[in-house]
């Protein structure tokens, strides 16, 4: 949507030729303001914020006005700290609230203000474990391909997506990749419950071929969000990836950063396998999309080890353990535990993924999966095959718009095959959704199929 010299002027103050976004092609619409799970532009368009912002950040909804509260209070009060030589009350009760919810024998937090952060610091803190064990050969991280675990060089040295690593390739660290658990497209070409989980006993050929003496971790999402668009593994998939990492001596790193603090129907993704990792990362949703916030959740057997050994983490960043997101972070775990807001994720999940599977009578739609209120819809030129369209032509894209031009959000995403071919939308409305409104998300989103399967050309056509 192009805006007038006026509007551009009276919404920013300048012209939107300065601003740099990350779609150099598109004409962006202003957003004004948010109330609940809507979103509203300054020409009065209102959105259903169905990705959860860019992505599955929105948990509580927008203009939450306690939260608002808080933040006001909280600035007068103090807005930074220099957390290097400074504890604040903020950061003590909110590594306390999450210490309350997180899984057992994992107790002790690190604060940071992004995913990314997160991803790395918890590779850090493997690292420096390891090295205080005098295991100082232990550097290379096993990842999986399609998994995304942030845009940093190391976060991104660890993840499996081809387009993000392209161009950096030759600046990006060493890491051994696997395939993910993705029965959809297996790259064994075999069938759950007659596969023997190659899927994660590749983990144990990987670490041997790396050598257990030189692999640090492994780190997966519980649920593969942006790269796969929100496919969560088999029941016994990290049983048994939490068996083999004991067994060769490697940590296991659970990247949370979508699926923590109740987006799937659980308190962390990992409860619904009920493994404890060695180290979470998370974030998002730990703030609601109020302000930046993130954090790395530690098993007790490592700190323990580096206070013991007087070891200072040589990690951080300047928003470490900020005063005015940990407050934040604090008022938003309370509103998902008064309003009982899990168990809500749980519910509309559940209506989500029925209507969403109402979708697969679309020719193009190929899968429908995710788990709690986080969603995925593959998209696919013919459904015997699994025949994806041609990356050129942009299906998800054009998806994308058509839904937004009708008022939804979705989040698109290519690569979904091997990186480079293949088209899905992740769906994570806020925690407060209604039924209603989850049916209003799917209505509209079977309006815009619709609508781009009767503009293919014809040989594109099934």
């Amino acid at each position: 949507m192009e805006l007038d010299g006026t509007m551009k002027q009276a919404v920013v103050g300048w012209d939107l030729s300065r601003v740099v976004f990350r779609d150099l092609e598109r004409d962006y619409p202003v957003v004004e303001r948010g109330e609940g799970i809507y979103l509203y532009d300054t020409k009065g368009r209102k959105y259903i914020d169905g990705s959860g912002g860019s992505s599955v950040v929105t948990s509580i909804g927008h203009g939450n006005k306690r939260v608002a509260a808080v933040m006001a209070q909280q600035a007068e009060t103090i807005a930074f700290s220099p957390a290097h030589c400074f504890a604040n009350k903020p950061h003590v009760e909110l590594c306390q609230k999450i210490a309350e919810i997180s899984p057992p024998q994992m107790k002790q937090t690190f604060l940071l203000s992004g995913g990314s952060e997160a991803t790395e610091n918890a590779i850090k803190f493997a690292r420096q474990y390891e090295y205080v064990r005098n295991n100082r050969g232990k550097f290379t991280v096993v990842g999986r391909w399609q998994g995304f675990h942030g845009n940093t060089f190391g976060a991104m040295t660890a993840s499996g997506i081809t387009y993000r690593r392209q161009i950096y390739g030759p600046m990006l660290g060493h890491a051994a990749k696997i395939p993910p658990c993705y029965c959809y497209r297996c790259d064994w070409g075999l069938t759950y419950g007659t596969c023997n989980l190659e899927c994660a006993r590749a983990l144990r050929k990987a670490i041997r071929q790396e050598g257990p003496e030189n692999v640090l971790a492994f780190i997966a999402e519980p649920v593969v969000g942006a790269a796969l668009g929100a496919v969560p593994a088999v029941p016994e998939y990290f049983p048994l990836v939490r068996e083999i990492c004991d067994e060769q001596d490697v940590l296991f790193i659970a990247d949370e950063v979508m699926t923590g603090f109740g987006r799937t129907g659980a308190k962390f993704g990992v409860d619904h396998w009920n493994v404890i990792p060695d180290i979470i990362a998370t974030a998002k949703g730990i703030s609601g999309g109020y302000t930046p916030l993130a954090a790395v959740i530690l098993r007790d057997k490592i700190m323990d080890l580096l206070r013991t050994k007087h070891s200072s983490f040589r990690g951080g960043h300047t928003y470490c353990a900020n005063p005015l997101s940990a407050r934040v972070g604090i008022e938003v775990l309370e509103i998902i535990r008064e309003q009982n807001l899990i168990e809500n994720v749980r519910r509309m999940g559940l209506r989500l993924l029925a209507g969403l599977q109402g979708l697969l009578a679309h020719p193009t739609v190929g899968d429908v999966r995710g788990k709690g209120l986080m969603a995925g819809v593959e998209f696919v030129r013919n459904k015997q095959t699994k025949e994806p369209f041609p990356p050129e032509y942009q299906f998800g894209k054009r998806l994308f718009e058509e839904a937004f031009a009708r008022g939804l959000v979705v989040f698109p995403a290519s690569g979904t095959v091997d990186g480079v071919a293949g088209n899905h939308i992740l769906m994570a409305p806020p925690f407060i959704i209604t039924e209603s409104q989850v049916d209003d998300m799917v209505a509209i989103l079977g309006e815009a199929i619709g609508t781009v399967e009767k503009a293919l050309p014809a040989d594109l056509r099934n």
